[in-house]
């Protein structure tokens, strides 16, 4: 499994929430992007936010990578401040 970490800075809480009310409307992924799943972490007082973008393969992290970075800045939560592209090593849950 793979995981594109992107972290993003200047966010707010309505400009989260019309984010969060667009994906839950959307069929899936944005086309192009075969994600297979998404978490989305918000720290309002900070005005941060990390998105777990999740991937099969680093072939399809790679491909999700070009259409989300092509994406319009109004489409994010905020500023995109950095990314990373990342292999899970380990996964625990209790």
């Amino acid at each position: 499994m793979y995981v594109r970490v992107v972290r993003f800075t200047s966010v707010n809480a309505e400009r989260m929430e019309g984010l969060l009310a667009r994906i839950k409307e959307s069929d899936g992924p944005p086309p192009g992007v075969p994600a297979t799943g998404l978490k989305m972490l918000f720290d309002e007082a900070e005005g941060t936010a990390v998105v777990l973008q999740y991937f099969a393969t680093a072939e399809d992290m790679s491909a999700g990578d070009k259409a989300f970075s092509a994406m319009d800045a109004s489409e994010t939560p905020g500023v995109r401040a950095s990314v990373d592209m990342c292999e899970v090593k380990l996964e625990l849950e209790a």
